[in-house]
């Protein structure tokens, strides 16, 4: 086992190596972060010098996310919100089958265009889906809650 493995972790999961540095990681950086504000880290480099590094919420939110999937053992792809993807990796991120994404889209339910014989399928067009189909599922849910604990008082 290598520590310093340059593959990235789209098509492997991360290594016992990894997984420790990741945790070890994701605890300093946890502990420094103050929920709303910057978050500023000092690095040691070479030659004993110091270097601080201020991340902006948002970024030190990410990190955290990408250190959390990695120290749990999980590998992740990260998609550019304005890169177009196949069906097929489009599928994939929904969790369905290519067949029933081609469906989705030849429906109109989710926007995408065709290079020669290809579709393609943008990646915020499609987190949009997603967000408004979680949202739709969490509400039936709900309502289904609602519905049970109103019949279990009659």
């Amino acid at each position: 086992m290598t520590a310093l493995r340059k593959e990235a972790f789209f098509d492997r999961l991360p290594d016992e190596v990894e997984i420790k540095n990741a945790e070890q990681l994701r605890t300093i950086v946890a502990s420094q972060i103050k929920e709303g504000e910057p978050t500023t880290l000092s690095l040691a480099l070479e030659g004993g010098k110091v270097q601080n590094v201020t991340l902006a919420p948002a970024l030190a939110a990410s990190l955290l996310e990408v250190l959390r999937l990695v120290s749990s053992g999980r590998g992740f792809r990260m998609i550019p919100v304005g890169s177009e993807l196949t069906t097929q990796q489009a599928a994939d991120l929904l969790n369905v089958s290519r067949p029933f994404l081609v469906k989705l889209l030849e429906e109109g339910e989710i926007p995408f265009t065709k290079t020669g014989r290809h579709r393609r399928v943008r990646a915020n067009d499609l987190f949009a889906y997603k967000e408004k189909r979680d949202a739709t599922r969490s509400d039936a849910l709900s309502d289904l809650a609602r519905t049970d604990s109103e019949e279990a008082l009659i």
